[in-house]
């Protein structure tokens, strides 16, 4: 395990490298296409900076130089946990972070957590009840659920549980962490809206995976040698059934840090994506650059974490 655990480590070494140098390249390919005085000016936010003031930029950045002495100035300032300087704000991408981060961690942390809950016994139930009335409604709503965009279920969640009931606020509370936590019910309606999409789809590949391992000879036998139906799900076909969905649980983990812009945008929620949405507009590419970094280094370590799962629920894949 512990080898297998290296073997993976270095790998994900490689592909972030690998996402910082085409981060890089492409701040690169955009000077050399808008021009050095256009891009300084977007990232100082000084349309009318004068050219003495772009040339000592740009020689502060190295941007007159080559491009791998950029990409090592870059590389440098990643390693001193440097995400780059919103001129703008004038704060640094990390502060800006450490303001909204914690907000996507609770939104999407909750949400993935709930629809785990829900969609893994539903997919099971599914799978063991296959072509009956359990199976076709658990297929019908998630159909339904995965066929509408996000901002469309929580507009109805805003108009019946908050408009026409007044069950729940219609907007999610500011501030920090603690004051999102000290108000849980203006999180309901965000989270349930995130939890219902991700729902869909993660109970889609539970079913299915449920259904494959049903036909597999192990299961077969189990039954046979008269083990209780509960211990044949429990021991048999859950185990081995999750390895599609821990897939989609790293491939999620991005999507919990910047994947919540638009329930942002409806229910009024500054995080990470809203952050990027607003840099592009301005542009800060900094700020941008950034957050892509950051982006691609929770992708990785996602991949990287359903990796070590695969190979704690089979340890065949270690080898």
């Amino acid at each position: 395990m512990t080898g297998y655990i290296i073997r993976r480590l270095g790998q994900s070494i490689i592909v972030l490298l690998g996402v910082t140098l085409i981060t890089q390249f492409l701040l690169y390919l955009l000077i050399q296409h808008q021009g050095l005085g256009t891009v300084v000016r977007a990232i100082l936010g000084n349309p009318r900076a004068t050219p003495q003031a772009i040339a000592q930029f740009a020689h502060q950045e190295h941007f007159d130089r080559s491009f791998w002495v950029q990409y090592w100035y870059f590389l440098g300032k990643l390693l001193h946990g440097n995400l780059g300087y919103s001129y703008q704000f004038n704060r640094t991408t990390d502060s800006l972070l450490a303001t909204d981060l914690p907000r996507d961690l609770v939104l999407g942390g909750l949400s993935l957590f709930f629809s785990l809950v829900i969609a893994i016994p539903i997919g099971v139930a599914q799978a063991v009840k296959r072509n009956k009335a359990v199976d076709y409604i658990g297929t019908g709503v998630s159909f339904i659920l995965y066929s509408m965009p996000q901002y469309a279920i929580a507009l109805l969640l805003i108009q019946f549980l908050s408009i026409s009931f007044h069950v729940f606020p219609a907007t999610a509370p500011g501030g920090n962490v603690g004051n999102m936590l000290s108000h849980p019910s203006g999180l309901v309606l965000p989270i349930a809206s995130l939890t219902l999409v991700t729902y869909a789809y993660f109970s889609r590949y539970m079913r299915s995976s449920a259904i494959d391992t049903l036909a597999q000879d192990y299961i077969r036998t189990a039954r046979a040698k008269g083990l209780p139906e509960r211990l044949v799900l429990w021991r048999h076909l859950l185990r081995n059934s999750l390895i599609a969905v821990v897939t989609l649980v790293g491939l999620s983990i991005p999507v919990v840090i910047t994947g919540t812009l638009i329930i942002e945008q409806v229910f009024n929620l500054p995080g990470a994506g809203l952050e990027y949405y607003q840099a592009a507009l301005r542009p800060d590419y900094e700020v941008m650059l950034g957050i892509t970094v950051l982006v691609g280094v929770v992708t990785v370590v996602g991949n990287l974490v359903a990796d070590i799962g695969y190979a704690v629920l089979d340890p065949r894949i270690r080898y």
